[in-house]
């Protein structure tokens, strides 16, 4: 089969299209012949080895032999299960992340199966693919405030990437007021995607405003983690999608004087794991209120195009990846 694989960390050209071995399903796992995947952010630091903390799980200075592959999201066909597989069989159609595993930049994968949910019925293999990272994360994100109620200010940092777009839709689902944060060519995209204000981040710091949110779900992190603080109002949530190890430092320790001081205003770190939540979307995605957005689509022997373009930061929602020639 087909796969993307790469042997050093670097730029886009690192990676190859290669002729590799098809995998065997373990008793509990699926062989899903690929029709789509989708680009995410781990995908680009996998590659460039950041932040280093990573490499002491995939390789300290390349990439360790069998963690070769990029590539988490993905929707397909499965072709075979493992004696101990009860939820699919050969010909069912589904969707997950494969982040524990990787392997998505290819002809086939295998998941284990409670990675994986069976695909919406009114999407595409490239829309279903879209989903499981950005959309997971960004539910997770929404979740951390509990219940939201309309009339509530929800600000989305990073409103234009993959996380965002589905933060925008989720949140308009409860009727709150959304203000999307992103670079000045994507702001009218935000606009379109349900925002009811949008920031250019280069002309405005929203934390300085004087505006208070009930939810900041951030997917750039790149403000202070004190005036993103400033930002909540009493009783608030900030969701932390990704983020560097310092930043998650700084966050505990906000939210240890906040626990001194009696501060009700809860600092979060996404990171409840793959998947968590992905049948919701499913549902949310057959009811008609949930859409992925694709920006463009490669072709597998095109990856290195894809993660050039999302490298350079201009994209707006997803980049899907097709395996069809």
């Amino acid at each position: 089969m087909k796969a993307i694989v790469f042997t050093q960390y670097g730029s886009p050209d690192v990676l190859e299209l290669k002729e590799v071995p098809k995998p065997a399903p373990k008793d509990s796992e699926l062989l899903i012949r690929v029709h789509a995947s989708s680009v995410n952010s781990w995908d680009w630091e996998y590659l460039n080895g950041t932040p280093f903390i990573n490499r002491f799980m995939f390789g300290l200075l390349k990439p360790k032999r069998g963690k070769q592959r990029l590539g988490a999201d993905i929707a397909g066909t499965v072709e075979a299960t493992g004696r101990h597989v009860t939820r699919f069989q050969p010909g069912d159609e589904v969707f997950g992340d494969l982040w524990s595993n990787w392997g998505g930049f290819a002809e086939y994968a295998c998941a284990h199966e409670t990675a994986l949910q069976p695909k919406p019925e009114n999407s595409t293999f490239e829309e279903a693919a879209a989903v499981p990272q950005a959309g997971v994360l960004a539910l997770q994100g929404i979740r951390k405030a509990g219940q939201l109620e309309p009339g509530n200010k929800v600000l989305i940092n990073g409103a234009g990437g993959g996380v965002g777009t589905f933060a925008i839709q989720l949140a308009k689902l409860s009727g709150v007021e959304v203000t999307g944060v992103d670079a000045s060519h994507k702001l009218d995209f935000v606009r379109s995607v349900g925002a009811d204000h949008v920031i250019d981040y280069a002309k405005e710091d929203f934390t300085i405003t004087g505006k208070r949110y009930e939810l900041i779900i951030d997917c750039q992190n790149f403000r202070s983690m004190f005036g993103n603080r400033r930002a909540l109002r009493p009783g608030g949530t900030y969701a932390m999608v990704g983020g560097s190890i310092p930043r998650v430092y700084q966050l505990w320790f906000l939210n240890f004087l906040a626990m001194l001081t009696r501060d009700d205003r809860k600092l979060c770190l996404v990171a409840d794991g793959p998947n968590k939540g992905l049948g919701d979307l499913k549902e949310h995605m057959e009811a008609g209120e949930l859409s992925p957005i694709i920006d463009r689509t490669y072709r597998l022997s095109e990856v290195p195009a894809a993660l050039r373009y999302f490298g350079e930061g201009r994209h707006k929602g997803k980049i899907a990846i097709t395996m069809d020639s």
